[in-house]
C-alpha cells in the first residue's frame, strides 16, 4: 500500500519560511494509530488528513505525538493542495473536524480561513505562569486552549526565551506570546512543548484568540500579523462578529509517496 502527499509551507510566498505541513487527501480514513504513526515519521508541526464524504471534506491533524482539535496553517495547507494539485474548482471548500465547521476561499492569491472566535479571559499572571513565559508580563488570559501571554513590545516577543520545561506543566496545550508590532498590528510566537513542538513556525488557529484581543485593544476589525518565529509567517486577520477570517499565502515545497 502506497500514500502521496504533498508538503506545503502555509502563510508565506516563499518556500522554506511560513509553516510546513504535511497533506494527505485520502479516499477513505486510516485508522488513528496508523495516522499519528505517519505523522510521527513525518515529524513536523502538523500532518493533516482530508476525506471528501459528499461535498465536505472532512479532515484531521495530528503532531508527531498526538491528535489536535484545530489547526489553521495545515487547514491552509490542505485547501492549497486540493485547489492547485487535486483539481477543486469550487470557490470555497467547507471541512467538518471535531471543532466544528471551517471554510476556506479564495481572495486572489491568498486563501482566507474561516474559524470560529476563542476569546480569552483575563487571570492573574501565577508564579508558576511568570517563570514558564520568562518575561515583563504586561496581562494574562485563557483562553481554554491556549495561555495568552502579552507582553509590552515587538522585540520583548522576538528576545522571549521561555523556559519550556515549565510550559509544558502548565494546564494549557502551549503559551501564546504577544505585544503590540513595530510594522504590523501586532505580533506572536507559540509555544506546545507538552504536544511535541517547542516553538510552532506559524499558527492559524491561535489567531483565534489573538484576534478579537487585538481587535478591542486596538479598536479595528482589520489586523495584519507576523508570528516572529525564525522562519517567519504574515497573517491578514479580520473579526466578524463570532468568526475571524485569517488569510495567507502557501507554496509547495515537496511531493512523495509513502509506502505502508
Amino acid at each position: 500500500m502506497s500514500l502521496d502527499f504533498h508538503q506545503i509551507d502555509a502563510f508565506t510566498q516563499q518556500p522554506f519560511a511560513g509553516n510546513p505541513a504535511i497533506v494527505y487527501r485520502l479516499d477513505n480514513w486510516l485508522g488513528a494509530a496508523r495516522m499519528q504513526t505517519i505523522a510521527a515519521e513525518h515529524n513536523l508541526a502538523e500532518t493533516a488528513f482530508v476525506v471528501k464524504e459528499g461535498a465536505v471534506w472532512h479532515i484531521r491533524w495530528f503532531t508527531p505525538t498526538c491528535e489536535v482539535p484545530l489547526c489553521g496553517h495545515a487547514t491552509l495547507a490542505s485547501a492549497f493542495a486540493l485547489f492547485t494539485l487535486h483539481g477543486e474548482t469550487a470557490p470555497q471548500l467547507d471541512f467538518i473536524c471535531q471543532s466544528g465547521a471551517l471554510s476556506v476561499s479564495r481572495d486572489g492569491e491568498r486563501l482566507v480561513l474561516d474559524f470560529p472566535t476563542l476569546p480569552g479571559q483575563v487571570i492573574a499572571a501565577s508564579d508558576a505562569i511568570k517563570a514558564a513565559a520568562n518575561a515583563p508580563i504586561v496581562e494574562v488570559l485563557d483562553t481554554g486552549k491556549e495561555l495568552l501571554v502579552v507582553l509590552e513590545n515587538e522585540q520583548q516577543v522576538r528576545d522571549c526565551q521561555p523556559n519550556l520545561a515549565a510550559v509544558a506543566t502548565l494546564p494549557w496545550l502551549g503559551m501564546i506570546v504577544t505585544a503590540p508590532g513595530q510594522q504590523h498590528d501586532f505580533v506572536s510566537r507559540y509555544f506546545a512543548p507538552a504536544i511535541g513542538i517547542d516553538e510552532d513556525p506559524v499558527t492559524g488557529s491561535i489567531h483565534c484568540s489573538l484576534i478579537p484581543y487585538w481587535a478591542q485593544r486596538l479598536d479595528k476589525v482589520e489586523l495584519n500579523a507576523f508570528q516572529c518565529s525564525a522562519r517567519g509567517g504574515e497573517l491578514f486577520c479580520r473579526l466578524e462578529g463570532e468568526r475571524v477570517k485569517i488569510a495567507g499565502h502557501a507554496v509547495l515545497v515537496a511531493s512523495g509517496r509513502l509506502h505502508l
